[in-house]
């Protein structure tokens, strides 16, 4: 990932004039910034104007970028020659300045829906080619720079990573003060201050200042979004005379928009909640009382009117409405964004919502649910979520295909072990005709109650839907405790049953009906039953929380009639990332291989040593997603995972990169880091996952604390193999060549562009096997990867020799 790491291995060439080491820096650690900043807010804002299965995109457009710049290096040095290094650098960052600008306008105007036909497939590329343009003249920059400064690499490494840190600190506090689109302008401030850098010429520096005021002078003008937003959402033209109020923070871009008489909290242009506006004094007898108990989650609060309820992910209150409204003495409530729980609920709009998250029996904590539970001794009566639908809300980074980690085994299992004895949880989901949502909360919590010692579930369940199933979707509500329902719970349920109407029981342990919730009840194996189901309605896990993927992999491509269902967006997902996987493949022939064939290939005797590079870019992009996935649970979000793993890994691995050069000066003693990180990443396949899982509880400054002390000695040998590799290469003699001639500069460069080929594509290949086989299975395919490295170490070292 970190630019210091790729862009030392351009054929060196001389400067007449010295740069002051000053100018020299600063100007490095701006670019990196920019960078940076620019591939992490990318993240943000892919995640709301496209579907959130294209976050991860900015990471693999940005590898791209930085892989072609420094190939198209290698293929203009004596064009770029020409060029001093102050005067190419500043041309650059000037012009990328703008270019950063006109990237954030073709994202935000291109409108690009879920959907499999031509027309957005070329949506799609020209999305992913124009965003990689800022990263591949950052590569060209830096390739110029590095190859024209070798005696001071180990400080442009210093400099370079400074700023990449500096990125990864400031990407939080930025998204959460100025939002998605002006963070992405800063990155463009950034460019123009280090132009104003590069410059020799006063004209140039006036030109680059004048960039610069003009850049600051639109983040003002923006500040209120008004100028630069969201124009095309999820395909869609957005309409702003419908919002009212609207505001990015680093979790997710809010909005709330008027909906006729009412008002809706949406997130990020999918998931949407309303606000309660109703008078608790005057409730009995009215349109919200019907409304709120006619619907499916109301059985809870019929069966514990006077419990003590949790709720995760209460947004504008509906739960935690009807609960106080039943008489609830206490509420907890669990929301993770503070734009919704303190801006809205009880700021802006607390009068609207009858100051309801601020009644006395209502405890609003702003967290992410599962690190609450972990952190409490609390018992509740009722452990609830209604239509949480994660992928919207925590769709914030990269990679982060995960939902949330709340539909999880281990989750339920937890949930269950903070109800009173006679407590329950209540989870509601979407259903279609054919049932795959709920019934997949059933089979989870089934799989929940077997681990907590409960054999024979059949009396454990009650499930209830709002009508018919149909394509469209209902809301369905599963109810599940430790202990079986009594008949007098069964017969409260009836009761409200006959008063509304609009409810029809799913399943009743004592009249099961026949339909697939039931069939799955009574089979009492939801491993089985799902085998011979139509969807994959498996339980799932904390090691592939991908919940909401029910496909199973031959409808990815075949199964039509999902196209009308709520769900195609979600099961989708897959055939995105095999579109993806086709667009990176065709931008890495196109711009890596290509080129280099073009020049003059690689013959066969030198081929085989670059299958190493292929593998030490593939086993680092694996190790790195792996990761960011497995951190969602322990950092609590996905943007905490993505900015803390990427600074972490980036510092650590531009340290031993560093470092390999004085402790590695043989090539024979390759093996070292190789073998070390092989055998910590097994540690970590085999004794990580249940560990930190358990460690979730903690106080985040300890979390963070942990976490450095996992990624950073990891990071630091896995900075190692690549730099250390390409010394080896170009000082090993080569077969083609006359006896003691050093290796052509090609094979370095072909080394460099194999492994940014395999970081690319190790980018989504890390999705598709997280999502088929799990994010230990991600973590041990990195763990083989620099298996292959070890073995086709002694190919590269063959006859090189000391590299001090």
């Amino acid at each position: 990932m970190a630019v210091s790491i790729i862009t030392a291995t351009s054929a060196p060439t001389t400067t007449a004039v010295e740069i002051e080491e000053k100018t020299l820096l600063t100007g490095l650690a701006l670019t990196s910034f920019a960078a940076l900043l620019l591939e992490l807010a990318l993240t943000r804002l892919f995640s709301v104007v496209l579907f959130y299965h294209f976050a991860f995109l900015a990471i693999s457009i940005a590898l791209l970028g930085l892989g072609a710049g420094g190939v198209s290096a290698y293929l203009l040095k004596s064009r770029l020659a020409r060029f001093g290094t102050r005067m190419l650098a500043s041309r650059l960052c000037l012009i990328n300045a703008v270019l950063v600008v006109v990237v954030l306008e073709i994202v935000l105007h291109v409108p690009v829906a879920l959907e499999v036909s031509g027309k957005n497939f070329l949506r799609l590329t020209v999305l992913y080619l124009a965003a990689a343009v800022p990263f591949f003249l950052t590569g060209l920059l830096f390739s110029v720079v590095f190859a024209r400064e070798t005696h001071r690499i180990p400080r442009l490494y210093g400099a370079d990573l400074c700023g990449g840190a500096l990125a990864c600190i400031a990407v939080v506090p930025l998204l959460n003060w100025l939002g998605g689109p002006n963070a992405i302008v800063v990155a463009a401030i950034a460019l123009a201050i280090a132009a104003m850098v590069w410059a020799e010429a006063r004209s140039r520096r006036r030109s680059a200042a004048l960039a610069g005021f003009a850049l600051l002078a639109l983040t003002a003008a923006n500040y209120s979004g008004r100028l630069i937003d969201v124009v095309y959402a999820k395909g869609m033209l957005r309409d702003p005379a419908w919002v009212e109020f609207a505001r990015w923070n680093a979790l997710s871009r809010v909005e709330v928009d008027r909906q006729g008489q009412a008002k809706a909290v949406v997130i990020d242009a999918d998931a949407s909640t309303y606000i309660m506006n109703a008078d608790l004094a005057h409730w009995q007898g009215t349109e919200w009382e019907h409304n709120l108990m006619a619907a499916p989650p109301a059985l809870a609060n019929i069966l514990r009117p006077h419990g003590d309820f949790a709720i995760i992910g209460p947004g504008g209150g509906v739960d935690v409405l009807r609960a106080v409204a039943n008489g609830s003495t206490s509420v907890t409530g669990i929301e993770i964004n503070p734009l919704i729980a303190t801006t809205i609920m009880r700021g802006r709009y607390a009068d609207y919502s009858q100051h309801l998250y601020e009644r006395p029996t209502v405890h609003i904590h702003v967290t992410d649910g599962r690190s609450f539970l972990r952190s409490t001794q609390q018992q509740f009566d009722v452990v609830q979520m209604t239509l949480v639908d994660t992928w919207a809300s925590t769709a914030a980074g990269a990679f982060a295909l995960s939902e949330n980690n709340l539909y999880t085994v281990e989750a339920f299992r937890e949930y269950f072990e903070h109800l009173k004895p006679d407590g329950m949880i209540a989870i509601t989901r979407w259903e279609f005709r054919h049932p795959r949502e709920a019934l997949r909360v059933v089979a989870v919590a089934m799989e929940a109650l077997h681990r907590l010692g409960v054999t024979d579930t059949a009396a454990h369940f009650i499930v209830a839907s709002q009508g018919a199933l149909d394509e469209d979707g209902i809301p369905v509500a599963v109810l599940a405790k430790k202990t079986p329902f009594t008949a007098e719970e069964e017969a409260a349920v009836r009761d409200h049953f006959d008063r509304y109407d609009e409810l029809d029981p799913l399943y009743l342990p004592s009249q099961p009906g026949s339909n697939p919730f039931s069939n799955l009840i009574a089979s009492n194996d939801p491993y089985q039953f799902a085998r011979g189901y139509a969807f994959n309605v498996a339980p799932v896990s904390d090691n592939a929380p991908f919940f909401f993927f029910t496909l199973k992999p031959r409808q990815v491509l075949g199964e039509q009639g999902l196209r009308s269902g709520i769900d195609w967006k979600v099961n989708l997902g897959v055939l995105v990332l095999l579109l993806v996987l086709g667009i990176s493949l065709a931008a890495v022939l196109a711009f890596l291989i290509l080129p280099l064939v073009l020049k003059g290939g690689t013959t066969r005797h030198s081929a085989l040593p670059l299958l190493y590079f292929v593998a030490v870019g593939l086993g680092y992009i694996l190790v790195e997603i792996a990761f960011i996935q497995r951190f969602v649970l322990f950092l609590g979000h996905p943007t905490y995972a993505l900015t803390v793993v990427i600074f972490l890994l980036m510092l650590s691995s531009g340290a031993g990169s560093l470092a390999s050069r004085r402790w590695l000066p043989h090539a024979q003693m390759g093996w070292m880091p190789l073998l070390l990180v092989v055998a910590a990443l097994l540690g970590c396949v085999f004794y990580l996952p249940g560990r930190l899982a358990g460690l979730v509880g903690l106080p985040f400054p300890y979390r963070l604390a942990l976490s450095s002390a996992l990624l950073v000695p990891l990071g630091f040998f896995m900075g190692m193999p690549f730099p250390t590799g390409l010394r080896a290469l170009a000082a090993a003699p080569a077969p083609e060549f006359p006896a003691g001639q050093a290796a052509s500069d090609n094979a370095v460069e072909w080394a460099w562009a194999m492994n940014a080929a395999a970081s690319v594509l190790g980018s989504v290949l890390a999705m598709l096997i997280a999502i088929q086989f799990g994010l230990t299975a991600t973590l041990a395919c990195g763990a083989a990867a620099y298996a292959v490295a070890l073995a086709f170490l002694p190919i590269v070292r063959k006859k090189a020799p000391a590299l001090s």
